[in-house]
Protein backbone atom coordinates (compact mmCIF):
# COMPACT_ATOMS: atom_id res chain seq x y z
CA UNK A 1 0.00 0.00 0.00
CA UNK A 2 1.54 3.44 -1.04
CA UNK A 3 2.80 5.50 2.12
CA UNK A 4 0.58 8.44 0.87
CA UNK A 5 -2.70 9.26 -0.80
CA UNK A 6 -3.20 12.15 -3.04
CA UNK A 7 -6.60 13.25 -4.48
CA UNK A 8 -5.81 15.01 -7.24
CA UNK A 9 -7.79 17.43 -10.22
CA UNK A 10 -5.60 16.89 -13.28
CA UNK A 11 -7.50 20.36 -14.41
CA UNK A 12 -6.22 22.26 -11.28
CA UNK A 13 -3.17 24.33 -11.42
CA UNK A 14 -2.91 23.90 -7.29
CA UNK A 15 -3.43 20.38 -8.02
CA UNK A 16 -0.84 20.07 -10.00
CA UNK A 17 1.77 21.83 -8.22
CA UNK A 18 0.72 19.58 -5.00
CA UNK A 19 1.26 16.67 -7.24
CA UNK A 20 5.00 17.76 -8.65
CA UNK A 21 5.95 18.32 -4.95
CA UNK A 22 4.69 15.20 -4.00
CA UNK A 23 6.35 13.20 -7.09
CA UNK A 24 9.73 15.42 -6.20
CA UNK A 25 9.50 14.20 -2.51
CA UNK A 26 8.61 10.22 -2.84
CA UNK A 27 7.74 7.96 -5.58
CA UNK A 28 5.38 6.31 -2.91
CA UNK A 29 2.02 7.79 -3.62
CA UNK A 30 -1.55 7.12 -5.25
CA UNK A 31 -2.84 9.21 -7.67
CA UNK A 32 -6.88 9.04 -7.07
CA UNK A 33 -8.72 11.01 -9.68
CA UNK A 34 -11.87 12.31 -7.50
CA UNK A 35 -14.06 13.56 -10.25
CA UNK A 36 -13.87 9.95 -12.08
CA UNK A 37 -13.81 8.16 -8.99
CA UNK A 38 -15.84 10.40 -6.43
CA UNK A 39 -15.04 9.31 -2.71
CA UNK A 40 -18.64 7.44 -1.03
CA UNK A 41 -19.86 9.19 1.86
CA UNK A 42 -18.12 6.58 4.37
CA UNK A 43 -14.54 7.64 2.11
CA UNK A 44 -15.56 11.70 2.44
CA UNK A 45 -16.32 11.01 6.46
CA UNK A 46 -12.75 9.17 6.81
CA UNK A 47 -11.12 12.49 5.02
CA UNK A 48 -12.98 14.76 7.19
CA UNK A 49 -11.74 12.63 10.41
CA UNK A 50 -8.37 12.75 9.00
CA UNK A 51 -8.50 16.34 7.87
CA UNK A 52 -9.94 17.56 11.91
CA UNK A 53 -12.23 19.78 9.89
CA UNK A 54 -16.17 20.36 9.41
CA UNK A 55 -17.51 19.29 6.36
CA UNK A 56 -18.52 22.79 5.08
CA UNK A 57 -15.11 23.39 5.34
CA UNK A 58 -14.28 20.95 2.56
CA UNK A 59 -16.92 22.69 -0.03
CA UNK A 60 -15.70 24.98 -2.74
CA UNK A 61 -18.29 27.13 -1.87
CA UNK A 62 -17.68 29.26 -4.98
CA UNK A 63 -18.44 26.81 -7.88
CA UNK A 64 -21.37 27.68 -9.32
CA UNK A 65 -22.83 23.96 -8.59
CA UNK A 66 -22.78 25.19 -4.93
CA UNK A 67 -24.40 28.59 -5.44
CA UNK A 68 -27.16 27.30 -8.21
CA UNK A 69 -28.20 24.34 -5.44
CA UNK A 70 -27.04 24.73 -2.28
CA UNK A 71 -25.85 28.38 -1.28
CA UNK A 72 -28.42 30.42 1.70
CA UNK A 73 -29.69 26.79 2.42
CA UNK A 74 -29.38 25.25 5.77
CA UNK A 75 -27.72 22.01 5.66
CA UNK A 76 -26.45 19.09 8.37
CA UNK A 77 -22.91 18.02 8.13
CA UNK A 78 -24.21 14.92 6.30
CA UNK A 79 -26.13 16.88 3.88
CA UNK A 80 -23.23 18.85 3.06
CA UNK A 81 -21.37 15.24 2.84
CA UNK A 82 -23.89 13.85 0.38
CA UNK A 83 -23.62 16.53 -2.04
CA UNK A 84 -19.86 16.67 -1.48
CA UNK A 85 -20.16 12.62 -2.89
CA UNK A 86 -22.77 13.20 -5.52
CA UNK A 87 -20.93 16.56 -6.93
CA UNK A 88 -16.83 16.11 -6.47
CA UNK A 89 -16.09 19.28 -8.26
CA UNK A 90 -16.83 20.97 -4.94
CA UNK A 91 -13.78 18.94 -3.23
CA UNK A 92 -11.13 21.82 -2.06
CA UNK A 93 -7.80 20.18 -3.41
CA UNK A 94 -5.52 19.12 -3.45
CA UNK A 95 -5.93 16.87 -0.30
CA UNK A 96 -3.13 14.98 0.63
CA UNK A 97 -3.25 11.65 2.69
CA UNK A 98 -0.41 9.96 5.25
CA UNK A 99 -1.84 6.90 7.74
CA UNK A 100 -4.26 9.18 9.75
CA UNK A 101 -3.41 12.64 8.79
CA UNK A 102 -4.40 14.78 6.13
CA UNK A 103 -4.59 18.64 4.48
CA UNK A 104 -5.57 20.56 2.30
CA UNK A 105 -2.58 22.07 0.28
CA UNK A 106 -3.69 25.12 -0.29
CA UNK A 107 -1.82 27.26 0.15
CA UNK A 108 0.88 25.04 -1.63
CA UNK A 109 2.87 25.68 0.94
CA UNK A 110 0.84 23.29 3.15
CA UNK A 111 2.11 19.73 1.21
CA UNK A 112 5.76 20.81 1.74
CA UNK A 113 5.12 21.25 5.68
CA UNK A 114 2.93 18.24 5.53
CA UNK A 115 5.66 15.73 4.19
CA UNK A 116 8.41 17.14 6.39
CA UNK A 117 6.45 16.21 9.51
Amino acid sequence: MATYKIYHNPRCGKSREGLAILSAFTKDFEIIDYLKNPPTIEELKDILSKLSIKPIDLVRTNEPIWKENFKGKTLNDYEIIEALSIFPKLIERPILIKENKAIIGRPIENINKFLRQ
